[in-house]
Parts: C-alpha cells; sequence; structure tokens
C-alpha cells in the first residue's frame, strides 16, 4: 500500500468517525430534545415557585473636597499653617464613603434598627451581617455619584433599607472628622480646650502673687507682653514644625524656612530674657509676680491664637460641611429585579442538553467497548478497582 492510499484510508476512518457521532446524535435525538425541555420546565416552574425578589437603588452625591480653599487657607494661617496640611489628605472621597457605607458602624445600626437577625431568621448577628452584605451592593460610579441597591422581597422594605443606608451614613458622619476643615476644627478644640486650662491656672497662680507699688511702677504690661507674645509664637512654629514633617522632608525648602524662623525668634527671645535686669533682694515678690505674669500672657495669647483658628475652622466646617445630596431617592420597584425565569430556563435547557449529550456518547463507547474482549476486560478490571475503592467485595 503506498503513502497516498494510508492518507486516503485515514481519511476515510475519520470520516467513518465523524458519521457515527452524527448516527449517535440521530438514535438519541427525541432523549436529547425532550430531556432538555423537560429539564427547562423543571426550571421554569421551580422559578415560579421561589419568592420574587425586588431591588430598589437610591444615588447620593458624597460631600465635595475643597482642595482649592483648604490651599488658599495655608497661606493665611501664618504660624499655625501646617497644621491645615497635616489635616489634608484625602485623595478618593467615593471609595471612602462606600467604605463608610459597608462599614460594621452602619451594619450594626440596620440591624438594630429593623430587626434584621429576626426578620433573615438568622441564630448570630455575624450571619444576619453576611446576608445584609449579600442584599445590599454599593458602589462609586466614575460620575462620582454613590448608588446602593437593596434587595427584598418586600419592594416596600427595599426602598426603605436603601434609603436608610444614607440616614446612617449621615450620622456617623456627624461624629466623625472627615473633611479638611473637621479635621482643623476637631485639632484647634483639643488645643483649645487644653489652653484654657493651663490660663485658668496661670491666673490663679497671678492672683496668688503679691503686687506691689514697684511693680506696677515698672509697668510689665508693655516689658512682659512682647515676650510673651514671642513665647507664645514659639510654640506655634514648633507645632508647624511637627506637622509638616509628616508631609514634607527635612530638605524641603518649606521646612527649612520654618526651622529658620524658628531659630531666629528663638534667638529673639534669649536676647529679651537676658536684657531683664536682676531682682534686688527685696524684690523678690517683683520677680515672681513677674514670672507669673509673663505665664498667664502666655497662655492668653496661645488661647486667642487657638480661638481665632478654631472660628476660622467652624466657619469653613459649616461652609464646606458633610451634607449628603441625595440625587434619587429609593421608592418601592413595581417588576421584580429575580428570578429571571427565561434566562434560567434557556440556561437549564441548553446544560441539560449538554449534559445528556455527553451521556448518549460515554453511553455509546461503553457499549462499543464491550463488544470487544480486550475494551471489556479493561473495564471489567476498571469496576473491580471502584469497587474496591468503595469498600465492596466480590
Amino acid at each position: 500500500m503506498t503513502d497516498s492510499d494510508a492518507i486516503a484510508a485515514h481519511e476515510d476512518d475519520d470520516e467513518v468517525s465523524l458519521l457515527d457521532l452524527l448516527q449517535v446524535v440521530a438514535d438519541n435525538l427525541r432523549l436529547l430534545v425532550v430531556g432538555s425541555l423537560l429539564a427547562g420546565l423543571v426550571a421554569l416552574g421551580v422559578c415560579f415557585a421561589i419568592a420574587p425578589t425586588f431591588t430598589a437603588s437610591t444615588s447620593f452625591m458624597p460631600p465635595p473636597q475643597q482642595a482649592s480653599g483648604a490651599a488658599s487657607l495655608l497661606s493665611s494661617l501664618g504660624a499655625l499653617g501646617g497644621l491645615a496640611g497635616a489635616a489634608s489628605g484625602l485623595k478618593n472621597p467615593s471609595d471612602q464613603y462606600v467604605a463608610f457605607l459597608k462599614s460594621r458602624s452602619v451594619q450594626d445600626a440596620l440591624i438594630d434598627r429593623f430587626d434584621l437577625i429576626k426578620r433573615y431568621d438568622e441564630k448570630y448577628r455575624q450571619y444576619a451581617t453576611k446576608e445584609l452584605e449579600r442584599r445590599v451592593r454599593v458602589q462609586a460610579g466614575k460620575d462620582g455619584l454613590i448608588t446602593v441597591d437593596a434587595d427584598d422581597e418586600d419592594p416596600q422594605f427595599a426602598a426603605t433599607l436603601a434609603n436608610s443606608h444614607v440616614e446612617e451614613l449621615g450620622k456617623l458622619l456627624s461624629r466623625l472628622a472627615v473633611t479638611e476643615a473637621q479635621q482643623r476644627r476637631l485639632f484647634f478644640e483639643k488645643q483649645l480646650a487644653a489652653t484654657k486650662d493651663k490660663l485658668v491656672k496661670a491666673e490663679q497662680a497671678l492672683r496668688g502673687s503679691g503686687v506691689s507699688a514697684s511693680v506696677l511702677k515698672s509697668s510689665p504690661v508693655a516689658a512682659v507682653e512682647g515676650l510673651a507674645k514671642l513665647k507664645a509664637a514659639i510654640a506655634a512654629q514648633e507645632i508647624k514644625l511637627a506637622s509638616m514633617r509628616g508631609y514634607l522632608a527635612e530638605s524641603a525648602f518649606e521646612f527649612k524656612q520654618a526651622q529658620t524662623e524658628l531659630a531666629a525668634m528663638r534667638s529673639q527671645m534669649a536676647r529679651l530674657e537676658s536684657a531683664d535686669p536682676p531682682s534686688s533682694a527685696g524684690g523678690q515678690a517683683d520677680s515672681d509676680y513677674i514670672s507669673k505674669y509673663r505665664e498667664f500672657k502666655y497662655f492668653e495669647t496661645l488661647f486667642e491664637l487657638f480661638s481665632k483658628q478654631y472660628e476660622i475652622a467652624r466657619v469653613d466646617e459649616s461652609r464646606e460641611g458633610a451634607v449628603i445630596q441625595v440625587v434619587d431617592v429609593a421608592v418601592a420597584p413595581e417588576l421584580k429585579s429575580k428570578p429571571k425565569k427565561a434566562i434560567i430556563a434557556i440556561l437549564a435547557t441548553l446544560a441539560a442538553g449538554f449534559a445528556l449529550l455527553i451521556f448518549v456518547f460515554a453511553r455509546h463507547a461503553l457499549r462499543n467497548a464491550a463488544q470487544d474482549a480486550e475494551a471489556a476486560h479493561k473495564l471489567a478490571a476498571l469496576r473491580a478497582s471502584f469497587g474496591r475503592a468503595l469498600g465492596r467485595r466480590g
């Protein structure tokens, strides 16, 4: 037999094999068609038995981050300008608000508010939380809007659940410092409270010291007030340097400039302190009063500085505000979202048809193998191996 004859015989074998496969399909065509349609009808019937699920959606616009306003404020804060720079740094507000909506604080509030443990028929809060996560989807769009989709068998409750997410987010934001202005307000609020306590103590100490005629003649207001303000400015500059380390390298021009300003103020303070005349033997009370007065003026100046910046932060917070602007309020949907009966029936029909096709091919192959002695011996050995694996004897 020549090579061309062998190739032709091989092609004939392939053609016969393909025809055999088509013959198997034709012989089992009724099983393939009827079985697939029956599976699709069963899946369709199951869909009618499943309670329909409704999806309600709400979308809102997160509070804008006024980066340009914060940048302009940095240049006007003077010695305390670095504090605002350290407080800022929100890069993607949408992702942050999505994380807030998925936080445990919001989820726990919703579980308690609607008694979801009982509604979802769960035994533990953790299971109710997972069920809530499965039914609610939160995503941020490229248009800057955040969408909350809630699923439930009750369309009205689905809408209530979606809207409640936005409500609980507002409650969470009311106790968090999210925006740059809120962070500045919170920082200066703490500094103001601490400085106020120290100012009260300094004032009490000043009242406890004796005031003599010579002290009144020396008029400490002019001599001490300037030194106290300089000391307060040095403290503010030190706070600025500490905050700048959080967002600037020490080799940066702004950081070196702030260090130079601090060194100059410290040098000026050293000159003023060295210029104070030594107290006489009988002037110990005068010196004590002046030191207490100096400390009082220092905390008074700091209190004024923090008060001004606190008011600025409050005004910025009221203008900027963590106000959630709802674009679309969730309403009770009229049409169910799932189960999608048609899609499920089609997919079940196709899956059943594919499974039946594999079944008829496998059955045909086994029948052909049973007619071959060698293949029959291998099948018997295979059945024996499976029997031993399953613990069967014989």
